[in-house]
């Protein structure tokens, strides 16, 4: 039953004697399941909300759902918002932040469904949330009693919920199966499910391989074209879970059904006008996960390469041993190039932006080029007279574009020609990219191009059409993080079997190109022994640098956090502070500010593997990227106490 506003308690029809309600919620590990109060307090709790947002049952029953709101929406008053929409419109649904019960934050995609009586009164509220950060599978038992997940049941209206029995029958059909497959319990109940896949997947069996699949590895999931009782075709993302008795015997499924096709149909609908800012979100958005993965793994690099360093420095004489050692560094430091290009695409790698000669970096790079593309294809050069400078990172320009040469030698197996052309142009203002004046990079193949699928996420990180082992993903990615991070963009032009161009938009550069010199490479003069605070909630890391530091003759203090740094600097002076940037409650930043206002003559050396700081950082601060060496830790070290007797001395 249904009326406006809100939805009535009904009964659930099933043919099944085993409790179906009890199964099929226990087989449910993707939604955190809950029902409200009319005010909003929590009046049962599943596993799968233990599961994403940390609670006990006996912690939050009782509590307002409001708790895993994020303080800004707190403040906005999202959480009584959402509810008086579910009531005035009958549903609520959004994605935002949600908090956990440790404080971490989570991507939630929320439904609120109002539960009324019979006689029209509001009882409460069934509330489904999906975390969408990520997906793992985990078994999970539900401790509610069963007229709650009857109620819970009945109140989601906008998911097709439904049991399966060990040969695909359905047994059990909830109001929200009936509102999207248009059946009625009695007309479907009995029938096997593939009666909603259309003719084509029939034929094709993807009915039996999807129950197949759910059986072997205890879990289905798809998007594809399915069919209502009228015959006409709704996109849905499907899941299906194998339902499993005590002794681990496959007894059933549960099916979860979901109608995307409005939500499919509007993305196409706006995707020519909003093409640029959607593709600029997505990237945004993957480019913030990737950036937090590639800050852990410059963690991780960092304790490794480091203790290479100082291994090295202590065994003996044995050329077998050191060639194993060497090996260790090289695949160390192919996994922090692997970071750099992570960093790059998620415009958080440090760049020296600088005054570049386009023509004659490329030029420079010619027989470098040729030689990875091999003698069956062609290298051509164009460039236009009189070339103004562009504005970027040169050595990160000379990675890019050597990806993009290796992308075009392996788009052309059988041999052909790469033109690398640069020209000057003028753009009007686009969304990412300022209005002004540009040189255009281009690199262009005759190979065998993309269609529109693999054009439309050529971009993302990670994404590879080559074979295993045979490329990482990130060598278009990078490119765009470092023509976005330049202030420019990159697009890319194919069509399948007509090659593919790449062309790398970055700004002229009003600054003259600085003429080359041939820098002398020297290690720092040896400081004299420093009294050194070490700051870094990564042990490991910790441990690393203080290591590095001793060897260098210095006395460490470790601190594994702001609070403990300060709590070192008022039982003893010391010469200097390294402090790691990403720290939990008190960053090396706002550490930094407090040594400002307290010892305002003690030097500071922030460590990050990020280029961004937040609006107000003191950027003066001397900054150390992950992973650094040894030689790079003794530079910092000197340029600050070399800065510090500069200031003395005034």
């Amino acid at each position: 039953m249904r009326r406006h506003g809100g939805h009535i308690i009904s009964g659930y029809t099933t043919t099944s004697g085993l409790d179906p309600y009890r199964l099929l919620i226990d087989s449910i590990t993707d939604y955190a399941i809950c029902m409200l109060d009319p005010e909003g307090r929590v009046v049962s709790w599943n596993p799968g909300a233990q599961r994403f947002k940390g609670y006990l049952a006996d912690e939050i029953v009782g509590q307002h759902f409001s708790r895993f709101y994020t303080q800004e929406d707190q403040a906005q008053d999202a959480p009584a918002r959402a509810l008086a929409t579910a009531l005035r419109e009958g549903r609520f649904e959004s994605e935002g932040w949600r908090v956990r019960r440790d404080g971490g934050r989570f991507w939630a995609h929320v439904i609120i469904d109002p539960i009324l009586a019979r006689g029209g009164g509001v009882i409460g509220f069934a509330k489904v949330t999906r975390d969408l950060t990520e997906r793992k599978a985990a078994a999970e038992q539900l401790r509610q009693s069963e007229e709650q997940f009857r109620l819970l049941v009945q109140g989601v209206t906008d998911y097709a919920i439904y049991m399966l029995d060990t040969e695909g029958q359905v047994s059990s059909w909830n109001p929200g199966a009936e509102r999207i497959k248009q059946y009625r319990p009695d007309e479907v109940i009995g029938s096997h499910f593939s009666r909603f896949y259309t003719p084509e997947d029939q034929a094709a069996g993807r009915p039996a391989t999807a129950l197949g699949t759910a059986r072997e590895v205890g879990r289905f999931e798809a998007e594809g074209w399915r069919v209502r009782k009228d015959s006409s075709r709704f996109l849905a993302h499907v899941i299906i879970d194998a339902i499993k008795d005590d002794d681990g015997r496959v007894i059933g499924f549960a099916k979860i059904t979901r109608d995307i096709t409005e939500r499919v149909e509007s993305q196409k609908a706006l995707a020519e006008a909003r093409e640029s800012l959607l593709q600029s979100q997505k990237l945004d958005a993957i480019g913030q996960l990737t950036g937090g993965i590639a800050h852990d793994f410059n963690n991780l690099l960092m304790a490794v390469l480091g203790s290479l360093e100082m291994l090295r420095k202590r065994m003996p004489d044995d050329p077998r041993a050191l060639a194993l050692l060497n090996n260790a560094v090289h695949g160390a430091e192919r996994g922090a190039a692997l970071t750099q290009r992570m960093l790059s695409f998620a415009r958080k790698q440090e760049l020296s932006l600088e005054a570049v000669d386009v023509a004659g970096l490329v030029r420079g790079m010619a027989d470098l080029m040729q030689r990875s593309v091999g003698p069956m294809i062609h290298l051509t050069l164009r460039f236009a007279p009189d070339l103004p400078p562009v504005r970027t990172d040169a050595n990160q320009l000379e990675t890019a574009l050597l990806n993009l040469v290796v992308n075009a030698r392996d788009a052309m197996p059988g041999g052909g020609e790469i033109v690398i052309e640069a020209s000057e142009v003028h753009l009007a203002a686009a969304p990412g990219l300022e209005a002004g004046d540009y040189v255009r990079l281009s690199v262009i193949d005759t190979g065998e191009g993309m269609d529109e699928e693999t054009l439309s996420r050529a971009r993302e990180p990670f994404y590879t059409t080559k074979g295993v082992g045979k490329g990482t993903g990130l060598g278009l990615s990078m490119a765009h993080g470092l023509a976005e991070q330049s202030g420019g963009r990159l697009d890319i032009t194919s069509r399948l079997g007509e090659g593919v161009r790449v062309d790398v938009l970055l700004p002229r550069s009003r600054e003259p190109v600085r003429s080359a010199t041939s820098p002398t490479v020297t290690e720092p003069a040896a400081a004299r022994p420093l009294r050194v605070l070490a700051v870094d909630d990564d042990g490991l890391v910790l441990l690393n640098t203080a290591a590095m530091l001793e060897d260098m003759g210095h006395r460490v203090t470790s601190a594994g956090s702001a609070s403990e740094a300060l709590r070192a600097l008022a039982e003893q002076p010391f010469d200097v502070v390294i402090t790691d940037y990403a720290m939990p409650r008190r960053t090396g930043l706002e550490l930094s500010g407090d040594i400002a206002a307290r010892w305002p003559d003690l030097p500071v050396i922030l460590a990050s593997g990020y280029a961004e700081l937040p609006p107000g950082a003191n950027r003066t601060l001397t900054r150390l990227a992950k992973p650094y060496t040894q030689a790079e830790l003794a530079r910092a070290l000197c340029e600050v106490i070399s800065a510090a007797a500069q200031a003395t001395s005034r």
